[in-house]
C-alpha cells in the first residue's frame, strides 16, 4: 500500500467509523467556513433585516408600524430581508411588496414542522434546515437590522446576531425597537461587567441601539443608508 493512501476502516470497527465520520464532518465545517469567507464586492441595493414576534395580528400597533417602516425604507429602494412567516416578519414582507421599484420582499425560512408556509407576501424565497444556516444568511446579506418586540425566536435571532456582529461585520447597525428592549441591554451591561474580569468588553455593549419607537429607527437607517450611497457611488 502507497504511503498516500488512506487506511481502510472496517465497519466493524466502531471507534475508527466514529473517528471518520467525526473528521469527515470537521472537513465539510471547514470547507463551510472558508466559503464564507468570499464577499460580493457590493450589493445591488442597501438590504435591511426586520425580525420580530410571529404572533402580532394586522391592525394592531406593532404590526401597522412594522408595515409603515419597511414600505418607507422600501421607498427608499431598500430590500427586506425577514424570516418569511406570519405576524411582524408578514408586515415587513406587505409593507416592501406594496412599493412597485427595485426593493424585493425577501424571506428567509427554516425547515420546522408545526410551522406556516411562507407568507404571501414574499416575492423571493430561500430555505434552510437549521437555524444556524439560516442566521448566518441574514448575517452574510444585510446591511442593517431591524429587532421589532418578539418572543424566544426573536431574542435568540437578536443575540446571534450580536455574537457574529462583533467578529464579523462592520458599520452594521443593530437597532432595537420597544420598550422591551433597554432592560434586556442594561442587564446584559451591569451585570456581565461587573465581574472581575468583565465578561464582556464594554464596547460590545454600544453595538445594539435601543430606539423607541419604528421613525427613530428609519431615521437610524436613512444616515447608513445615505453613507453606503455615498461608499458606493
Amino acid at each position: 500500500m502507497s504511503a498516500n493512501e488512506p487506511t481502510v476502516i472496517s465497519l466493524a470497527d466502531e471507534e475508527g467509523v466514529k473517528q471518520v465520520l467525526i473528521d469527515s464532518v470537521m472537513g465539510l465545517w471547514s470547507v463551510v467556513n472558508n466559503l464564507t469567507r468570499l464577499r460580493p464586492t457590493r450589493h445591488d441595493r442597501f438590504r435591511v433585516t426586520i425580525f420580530g414576534s410571529a404572533r402580532a395580528k394586522p391592525g394592531t400597533l406593532a404590526y401597522e408600524e412594522t408595515k409603515r417602516a419597511a414600505k418607507a425604507l422600501s421607498e427608499l429602494g431598500c430590500d427586506i430581508l425577514t424570516g418569511g412567516g406570519p405576524g411582524l416578519m408578514q408586515a415587513a414582507n406587505e409593507g416592501a411588496a406594496a412599493v412597485s421599484g427595485p426593493g424585493r420582499s425577501v424571506g428567509i425560512r427554516v425547515e420546522l414542522p408545526f410551522e406556516q408556509d411562507v407568507n404571501a407576501f414574499v416575492t423571493q424565497a430561500f430555505e434552510h434546515r437549521t437555524f444556524f444556516t439560516r442566521l448566518h444568511h441574514f448575517v452574510l446579506a444585510s446591511d442593517a437590522f431591524i429587532v421589532a418586540p418578539g418572543g424566544i425566536g426573536t431574542v435568540l435571532e437578536t443575540m446571534m446576531v450580536q455574537l457574529l456582529q462583533v467578529g464579523h461585520l462592520r458599520d452594521v447597525p443593530l437597532i432595537l425597537v420597544g420598550r422591551m428592549w433597554p432592560g434586556l441591554v442594561e442587564w446584559a451591561r451591569t451585570t456581565m461587567l461587573s465581574f472581575e474580569p468583565p465578561l464582556v468588553n464594554p464596547e460590545d455593549m454600544s453595538i445594539p441601539q435601543c430606539v423607541a419607537n419604528a421613525d427613530e429607527a428609519l431615521a437610524l437607517v436613512r444616515g447608513h443608508h445615505a453613507k453606503w450611497i455615498s461608499s458606493h457611488g
